[in-house]
C-alpha cells in the first residue's frame, strides 16, 4: 500500500461529492482487484519473483489542470509506466495505467486499467521482456 496515492491526498485533489467513499469503493478496491490479478500473472512461483526495476517515460509527464477529471487541484501525472521483474530466471513486465505525482513522490493511482469494462482485475499488457511503454491520455 505503500505505492498506491494516499486516501488524505485523494480527497484533497478531487471535486466530487464523497470522494472518501470513491477512493475505498473504486480507486482502491480496483487496485487490489489489479493486485490479485497481477499474482495470477506471475504463477506459482510470485513468491519468488524481484523487481528488477521500473520504466517511468519522463517525456510522458504531463500537467493535469484543475478542473480536468473532476479534480480540484492540478497535478502531475505519468501514464503507461512498467514494472520489470524477473520470475523462473526470465524477466518479464507489466504495465502500471496511471501514476501521480504528490508532493514530490510518484504514487499508483491506477495498476492495470484507469477504465474498466467489468469487475475483474486487470494486468497491464503483460510482456516477455522489459516491455515498451506507449503514450496515452488517461482522462
Amino acid at each position: 500500500m505503500y505505492a498506491f496515492f494516499p486516501l488524505r491526498a485523494y480527497e484533497q485533489v478531487k471535486a466530487i461529492g464523497d470522494p472518501r467513499d470513491d477512493y475505498t469503493g473504486r480507486l482502491l478496491a480496483d487496485y487490489l482487484l489489479d493486485l490479485r490479478a497481477a499474482h495470477e500473472v506471475l504463477g506459482p512461483s510470485a513468491h519468488a519473483a524481484r523487481l528488477v526495476h521500473a520504466i517511468v517515460p519522463a517525456g510522458y509527464v504531463h500537467w493535469v489542470p484543475p478542473g480536468a477529471c473532476y479534480n480540484r487541484i492540478g497535478y502531475y501525472e505519468v501514464p503507461n509506466s512498467r514494472l520489470v521483474y524477473r520470475a523462473g530466471g526470465q524477466v518479464r513486465s507489466l504495465g502500471i495505467a496511471s501514476m501521480i505525482a504528490w508532493r514530490g513522490t510518484w504514487y499508483v493511482v491506477h495498476l492495470g486499467a484507469v477504465t474498466r469494462t467489468g469487475e475483474d482485475g486487470v494486468v497491464d499488457d503483460p510482456s516477455d521482456g522489459p516491455g515498451t511503454p506507449e503514450p496515452s491520455l488517461t482522462c
